[in-house]
């Protein structure tokens, strides 16, 4: 099957990027230099695969999950020795080792894929990829980015700033796709923190613990939701140390103050479950 003949499958969430200037300012964001292996997650017809294999990049490795794509790009690539194709799920396969991931993210996989790209507060993806530019949902981009006291910031903005640098290239309207989205989407970069910036685990896990316990209620002041884990004084002794105010709520917590929370519960017995489950897509 060729490209022309191929219909955008909405199972797949398959939208494909057309703008020149968007596709430009992606391959732009993650400057890419002679020594970078990139990773693409979902080439599709190759738009994006096209300009990365035109930049200075070392190798591009693409995993694409359309049996029928996957021919396509075979024959629009194959002769570009630096171009290597896996057919399979990016869910699912072993992915290729590389320093920067470059992808119009499905939206319909966003959160899973996040989790296999990033890892999770207790459990990063070591090592960390050096860069990544994604295209997503812009409602998910502004939650990422989101600052405390916004109403975009919850559980997932804590988890992504704790994880990595965050901040926007560029909006995309549903006109730069075929088929266009119902959406507005954006072009995000990440930059994963060092392993000196990373929490330990058994303190990443009471993070984990407090977000879900706070946000499940965000509407709740602080001192209602922390209730059953310390009580009376103990719980303002807790405040004081961990420099919040019990009567915010928790959408205006900073991500270190999340960290200085759980790091004063620690020795007042307050146990860590595991992160579990719990993908970076999760508002709670």
């Amino acid at each position: 099957m060729t490209f022309a003949a191929h219909r955008a499958r909405k199972r797949f969430g398959q939208h494909w990027l057309i703008d020149q200037a968007v596709l430009d300012r992606i391959v732009a964001a993650a400057q890419l230099g002679a020594a970078d292996r990139v990773l693409e997650v979902g080439p599709g017809r190759g738009a994006l695969t096209e300009r990365l294999l035109a930049s200075p990049a070392a190798s591009v490795q693409a995993v694409e999950l359309d049996r029928d794509l996957v021919q396509g790009l075979r024959q629009r690539f194959t002769q570009d020795p630096r171009f290597h194709l896996i057919e399979g799920d990016a869910l699912v396969v072993d992915l290729p080792a590389a320093d920067k991931v470059v992808a119009n993210i499905p939206y319909n996989i966003t959160g899973p894929l996040l989790d296999r790209l990033l890892g999770r507060l207790d459990r990063p993806v070591d090592p960390p990829y050096a860069g990544l530019v994604l295209l997503v949902q812009q409602e998910v981009g502004e939650r990422i980015r989101a600052h405390p006291g916004s109403s975009a910031y919850s559980a997932l903005s804590v988890r992504m700033q704790l994880l990595a640098h965050c901040h926007s290239v560029c909006s995309v309207p549903p006109r730069c796709f075929q088929p266009p989205p119902k959406v507005m989407s954006e072009v995000i970069a990440l930059e994963p923190l060092a392993a000196s910036e990373r929490l330990e685990p058994r303190l990443a896990r009471a993070v984990e613990l407090l977000l879900r316990r706070c946000f499940a209620a965000r509407r709740k002041m602080l001192r209602n939701s922390l209730s059953g884990l310390v009580g009376g004084q103990e719980l303002f002794a807790v405040a004081a140390e961990a420099g919040i105010d019990l009567q915010d709520r928790p959408q205006m917590l900073a991500p270190a103050q999340w960290v200085a929370l759980a790091t004063a519960l620690e020795p007042r017995g307050v146990q860590a479950e595991p992160c579990g489950s719990a993908s970076p897509s999760s508002e709670s």
